[in-house]
């Protein structure tokens, strides 16, 4: 049977109507969201997905909102076609690949002409494995400029180093969730921050879409799969094992009756700084509040930030006793 090539959507008033369409008929319609680049751990989310809805959309779009300017947009990597290929090999099918160009252009730009161009240019590089994204914020100050915090939520860990990262994440979620209307939405427990505080945000907005966090899915070798793998050389690859496998440590001196926190993390630091890493982060959270625990007396997740080279890699593992 021949695989199933997905509709691909990349004007938003097509997939809000196409979404309202299917759900007029009686279906769900559940969202995949990513950045492209796809790999086996987006794959295992649109699986999830497949178990609590009819129809699946994926949107495809590298959130410039998320990145501050000092960080990695240009270099994110970016394989449209690849991505297409991955999808209609997965069991059950995608339906729709939204791949919008700019869900912060509003046509307001002084020059149409230039923008229109500049959508040209941006478009060629996607197909030649750039990511086509570009600025939400215009000069001329007819641009974006209404954000979605969650305040407490975003405070600790990946949002002390990135202080703009989830105000963007929170904006761009709420904007596919605003044009796709979905009914489930699947995220990686990986990034266990932005999961929770997706979570909070639908609570707290009176979204009416199912938040679904589907596990962490690792390589043979234990190294959490993320697009930015790509990035690592091989030696520097190797020693970002020291993630998992100190987590992992800590896990097991936990189930063993190691409760005090600064021990474990303790542990888990010492192993990434010895072997070359350079630590964002090294905090045990309760798996709700996150608020920082410093004995473990309920579930709590410890999650991980760290440098290897010029790629910044995160990593978690929920412990439970």
């Amino acid at each position: 049977m021949a695989a199933k090539e997905p509709e691909i959507i990349r004007d938003k008033d097509q997939m809000r109507r196409w979404s309202r369409a299917m759900r007029s008929q009686g279906k769900t319609v559940g969202l995949v969201p990513t950045m492209g680049y796809l790999h086996d751990g987006h794959v295992s989310l649109i699986r999830e997905a497949h178990n609590h809805t009819d129809l699946i959309v994926v949107s495809i779009y590298v959130n410039p909102g998320q990145f501050s300017p000092s960080e990695d947009l240009s270099t994110y990597p970016s394989d449209f076609h690849g991505d297409i290929q991955k999808l209609m090999a997965v069991p059950g099918d995608v339906d729709v690949v939204f791949n919008p160009h700019n869900l912060y252009d509003y046509g307001t730009s002084k020059n149409a002409n230039a923008n229109e161009a500049a959508r040209a240019s941006d478009d060629a590089r996607v197909g030649n494995g750039g990511n086509g994204a570009v600025s939400c914020v215009e000069e001329n100050g007819l641009g974006h400029e209404t954000w979605v915090r969650v305040e407490r939520l975003e405070k600790g860990m990946c949002g002390q180093s990135r202080p703009v990262f989830f105000r963007g994440v929170a904006t761009i979620v709420s904007k596919l969730f605003n044009i796709v209307e979905p009914d489930v939405a699947v995220f990686g427990k990986k990034d266990y921050q932005q999961w929770r505080i997706i979570q909070r945000m639908v609570r707290d907005l009176d979204f009416g879409i199912r938040v679904i966090g589907s596990e962490i899915v690792r390589e043979k070798d234990g190294l959490a799969m993320s697009s930015r793998n790509v990035r690592l050389s091989p030696e520097e690859r190797e020693k970002a094992l020291s993630i998992s496998k100190s987590l992992s440590r800590a896990r097991l001196a936990a189930a063993e009756g190691q409760t005090n926190c600064k021990e474990l993390r303790d542990l888990v630091t010492q192993a990434i700084h010895e072997s070359g890493g350079r630590l964002d982060y090294a905090e045990i959270v309760d798996q709700e509040s996150l608020e920082q625990a410093k004995e473990i007396r309920s579930p709590v997740v410890f999650c991980v930030a760290a440098w290897f080279g010029k790629v910044r890699l995160i990593d978690n593992m929920e412990i439970n006793i």
